[in-house]
């Protein structure tokens, strides 16, 4: 009993002892300096990332346009494939030969049965 009462005489002279040990500081330059911390964090990573930004930009300008033209063309026959398809899952990846076709191999039914490579051993989250 007696070890319960000096633990609460102990924790109620906590707020006291905090308030006379306070510092000088006023909390709002606590939180400018916090807001000038991350202004300058974000404009140094704002300058790294500029470059890789603008490299970004410049391959987006070259492959747009080539882009565009594929959907334009190619659009509606992916679309006849897309809706066709029921399991992407049980064909190999597309493959280019060297006249330029396109194949899709759909996989056999025992290598279905086979683990992906990147796949857990037994171990399913």
């Amino acid at each position: 009993m007696r070890y319960v009462v000096v633990l609460c005489a102990a924790l109620a002279a906590g707020p006291v002892w905090a308030d006379e040990n306070a510092p000088d500081v006023a909390p709002s330059a606590g939180t400018s300096l916090m807001e000038e911390g991350a202004r300058l964090f974000f404009r140094g990573l704002q300058d790294e990332m500029a470059p890789a930004l603008d490299g970004m930009r410049e391959l987006a300008g070259q492959i747009g346009p080539k882009m565009q033209d594929f959907l334009m063309q190619m659009g509606p026959a992916m679309a006849g494939i897309v809706e066709q398809v029921e399991d992407w899952s049980s064909y190999h990846a597309p493959q280019m030969l060297e006249n330029g076709d396109i194949i899709l191999r759909k996989k056999t039914p025992e290598e279905m049965a086979l683990p992906e490579d990147g796949a857990a051993d037994g171990v399913e989250l």
